[in-house]
């Protein structure tokens, strides 16, 4: 099942992805505790994609000064060391900026701070720093302040038109393994989605981009004609009742591809979707598009 290659990760896997050596891995288990994989009957080590994200933040430590030794004690703190830490470099100021702009729904000083930093920086740094926390941000407000989804539904059009305009022109250009990616049902917000298809397009994959609120059985569909690798499917609502235990094992049988599932619903219903036969996608953007990757690489060498 295309699921059990995802999902689970032999060592040699981990090691391109993170860049530390099988060696060095087994030592932070032995030595350490740290990093603990699954074994198979054989003891063979196999790996998910959060301890990719575990080891990523062990590194983030080492590279700190902080010995081996001590990062165990340390792992727990380090999510909340990271959210309070000051903002550095131009960021928060762009942010600070266009989040006035859309407040006063004013479309000319937003494209005029948006190019500002297009200008000096490329599009995936602005879209990580800048595009992502305002999103997180605007997302926040609605609950508190009056005007707030009139706000995010201005900003989503805006970057709709932005995002769509720069995907038409890198899809001329576009090489390699072909994916379909999609809305869940009922998912409404496709801002996700389009940022993930740009870095995709940075990573060398090709995308069939659907849409919001797209019909699992419409999915299977539009691969099979697309001739696609593989699907990622964006969602941040939970699912309707029956998707996951009916719908979507459904979609993996058909497709017979590689299914990944990303956004805030993944990170919910990790273990479901899994159970279901999907891939889950974690919470860093360019960790995931290195996952499907691998993914379709493992695939192509057993073919």
């Amino acid at each position: 099942m295309p699921s059990t290659a995802g999902a689970h990760l032999p060592i040699r896997t981990i090691s391109s992805l993170t860049g530390v050596n099988a060696i060095t891995l087994r030592a932070w288990e032995r030595r350490y505790g740290l990093i603990r994989p699954q074994r198979t009957a054989k003891g063979h080590r196999l790996y998910t994609h959060q301890h990719v994200e575990l080891i990523r933040r062990v590194l983030a430590l080492v590279d700190r000064g902080v010995p081996i030794s001590r990062v165990s004690a340390l792992l727990e703190a380090e999510p909340e060391t990271r959210r309070t830490a000051p903002d550095r470099g131009p960021w928060s100021d762009y942010v600070e900026r266009m989040a006035a702009a859309i407040a006063r729904f004013d479309e000319p000083e937003l494209d005029r701070v948006y190019d500002e930093a297009l200008s000096v920086h490329p599009i995936e740094q602005v879209t990580q720093h800048a595009v992502l926390p305002l999103l997180v941000r605007l997302g926040e407000r609605w609950k508190k302040v009056a005007g707030a989804i009139a706000e995010e539904h201005f900003f989503a059009m805006y970057l709709r038109s932005k995002l769509g305009a720069r995907l038409q022109h890198r899809m001329r250009y576009a090489a390699g393994p072909r994916i379909v990616a999609a809305c869940a049902p009922g998912e409404q917000h496709e801002i996700g989605l389009l940022i993930f298809a740009l870095e995709a397009h940075a990573a060398g994959l090709r995308t069939v981009l659907l849409g919001a609120d797209t019909p699992l059985d419409d999915i299977a569909i539009a691969q099979k004609r697309s001739r696609s690798d593989a699907i990622v499917i964006s969602s941040s609502v939970d699912p309707a009742p029956g998707l996951v235990e009916r719908a979507l094992p459904k979609l993996v049988r058909q497709a017979n591809v590689p299914v990944f599932i990303g956004g805030a619903t993944a990170m919910r219903h990790r273990q479901a979707l899994a159970s279901a036969g999907a891939i889950v996608l974690g919470k860093e953007l360019e960790d995931g598009v290195r996952l499907i990757k691998i993914t379709l690489l493992q695939k192509e060498s057993r073919s």
